[in-house]
């Protein structure tokens, strides 16, 4: 049984730092919910036992201290009723006076939910007094914000230093989040394929060269599938291309030759002749692209020669569309490969998916609930995946005086 599992939070004020940061639209509405749900069995589980959960997040990037749009007060409805129609108690300030009359007033099975952390810009620069102010605030922390976990925040991190290693606890999210990248990056079934894809060789050049450590085979798609073609001498026409990473684009095939790994990149594309919804398309080997034309998708040989590596597998992740999946014309790629890795998770395999742009992916084309494990986020698996501590994650692991 994990730590939080086994600990009963009973009489307990427990600050739990969660990852609210949910997109509203004009009327305030929240248009996705999936980081508040996300939440939900950690703080049922607190108010079960008896505790009292006093709720820290952030919303937005607010520039210089409170603004409506970035209140966290538009989320206490719907955040009452994932609780079943609890009762939420918000505080106008996240460490103002409100905060601490309200939170020293609360019953056992009520939840306190704090103003947006980051109306102080203490929050970010990860001030000491400020998170012993919040720290002061309860009993126990919890951080169960695996959004934020790269970011030394005060309520991510410098908090830590408050609470011996028996109060401070990873969430359930967070629990399940570590888990799973551990399962891939440290515990995977052979053969293991990454497939990686995006914009840029640049964002993702440290997970490629920790995969190689790891992974049979790395499949490149995406923009960043064209500066690999252009490094081995191809045509790439108008495609997106980082001419000032063609040398790291050979450097990595050469490691990858070195180690063993199978590097794919995509043998054909569809092309366009702009960059728009409306453009007139095409299909060309991915190294001869004609002038005036781009890549913007995976074409037809491409997806059958990366469904048949994924129908192998044994373990996969999955970071980064194949395409410009937001334009229906050039969708096509990456939902075939959301297919596979669906299909491939029915057969057996483990199937780990994260990062913003495929999390979208396996949501828009309904393969959620298709896949072993979706992460929730973007920016910290990344950095998990290139093998770094994460500085939320040390915070609970590490002994109090070296956090």
């Amino acid at each position: 049984m994990s730590a939080f599992n086994s600990y009963n939070f009973k009489d307990q004020k427990v600050l739990v730092r969660v990852d609210f940061n949910v997109p509203l639209n004009d009327k305030m509405e929240i248009t996705d919910d999936s980081r508040m749900k996300a939440a939900i069995p950690t703080i049922k589980k607190i108010i079960a036992d008896g505790g009292k959960v006093i709720l820290m997040s952030h919303l937005g990037r607010p520039k210089d201290g409170p603004v409506d749009k970035y209140s966290l007060k538009h989320l206490v409805n719907h955040l009452s009723e994932l609780l079943g129609g609890a009762t939420v108690l918000f505080a106008n300030d996240c460490v103002g006076e409100q905060a601490f009359l309200t939170a020293g007033m609360m019953r056992n099975g009520e939840v306190l939910l704090l103003e947006n952390l980051r109306f102080h810009k203490e929050e970010e620069k990860g001030d000491e007094g400020f998170a012993k102010k919040l720290a002061s605030l309860g009993e126990v922390w919890v951080n169960d914000a695996f959004g934020t976990a790269h970011r030394a925040h005060a309520s991510t991190t410098i908090m830590g230093k408050f609470f011996p290693p028996g109060k401070r606890f990873f969430g359930l999210l967070m629990e399940a989040e570590i888990v799973n990248a551990e399962k891939v990056l440290n515990k995977a079934n052979k053969p293991f394929v990454a497939i990686i894809g995006g914009a840029k060789v640049s964002d993702k050049i440290l997970i490629i060269e920790n995969l190689l450590e790891r992974a049979t085979d790395i499949i490149i798609g995406g923009g960043m599938a064209y500066t690999f073609m252009k490094a081995k001498g191809g045509n790439i026409g108008n495609s997106l291309c980082e001419d000032d990473r063609l040398d790291t684009a050979l450097k990595i095939l050469k490691m990858a030759e070195e180690k063993g790994v199978q590097i794919h990149l995509p043998s054909d594309s569809v092309i366009a002749d702009k960059f728009a919804a409306d453009a007139n398309i095409s299909v060309a080997p991915s190294n001869a692209i004609p002038d005036g034309w781009m890549g913007l998708d995976i074409g037809s040989h491409a997806c059958n020669q990366f469904c048949n590596i994924i129908k192998d597998s044994k373990t996969i992740l999955w970071n980064g569309p194949m395409g410009v999946f937001e334009m229906e014309k050039f969708q096509h790629g990456t939902k075939i490969i959301a297919i596979a890795v669906a299909d491939a998770t029915q057969a057996g395999s483990f199937s780990l998916v994260g990062g913003g742009d495929s999390v979208a992916a396996v949501n828009k084309f309904g393969f959620a609930d298709k896949v072993s494990y979706v992460s929730t986020g973007g920016g910290a698996m990344l950095e998990y995946f290139e093998g770094k501590l994460l500085p939320g994650i040390a915070a609970v692991t590490e002994n109090a005086h070296k956090v």
